[in-house]
């Protein structure tokens, strides 16, 4: 009997599935599975708060981002501004619909609801506020943090820049400049969310109602 109950304590590795003892690393440390390698646990310092803190600055830079002019070109005196909204439409309209709902989903959406499920899942913890949701939002954000591709988008940016300049004059907008602001909010906002930290609050709360 003891050895049943042994077994239901074990955690598997989301990776390999492989049976692990309960683990609680250091703040600081990083805890992963020996068969595979895959990152279990990285403990941070105030993870719940600066979720909070950087899932806002993230929702405050959506906006200028998403639609202000990102780079302009000029070309024979005509000045020409581009955004990631103009970028999608205009694909859209030489049939490329495809490649147009890639970069909306990857650049625009996914992005927009990252940092949306960051914001709602870290201000119920951080004001200990039981929700029926937080668990599904927490599912949602696990899978969205591996589609939502800003990185990809800015490439594609730099190595337009880099062609454009040779043939015209090229000037950088106010929205790259948000656009850049945003991949830093988003990758620190990766980086510093605790995961086990965050289901271990999800669970007392969700026990609490």
């Amino acid at each position: 009997m003891s050895q049943s109950v042994n077994v239901m304590e074990l955690a598997a590795c989301p990776e390999c599935d492989l049976l692990l003892n309960p683990l609680q690393a250091a703040v600081g440390e990083k805890a992963h599975c020996p068969r595979c390698g895959y990152l279990l646990q990285r403990p941070s310092k105030q993870s719940i708060e600066k979720t909070l803190a950087l899932s806002i600055a993230g929702l405050m830079l959506m906006l200028p981002a998403n639609l202000l002019p990102l780079v302009g070109i000029k070309v024979l005196g005509t000045s020409h501004d581009g955004t990631l909204w103009s970028g999608v439409f205009t694909l859209f309209t030489e049939g490329m619909w495809a490649v147009a709902v890639l970069v909306f989903l990857s650049s625009m959406l996914f992005p927009l609801l990252n940092v949306v499920l960051s914001l709602l899942v870290s201000f119920y913890l951080h004001f200990n506020k039981p929700n029926k949701y937080l668990a599904h939002w927490m599912r949602w954000l696990q899978h969205l943090q591996e589609w939502a591709m800003l990185e990809v988008y800015m490439l594609g940016i730099i190595v337009a820049c880099v062609k454009l300049t040779s043939m015209s004059e090229v000037k950088f907008g106010l929205g790259l400049y948000a656009f850049i602001a945003l991949i830093v909010v988003t990758g620190m906002l990766a980086s510093n969310s605790d995961e086990h930290l965050f289901w271990q609050h999800i669970r007392r709360l969700t026990s609490k109602s």
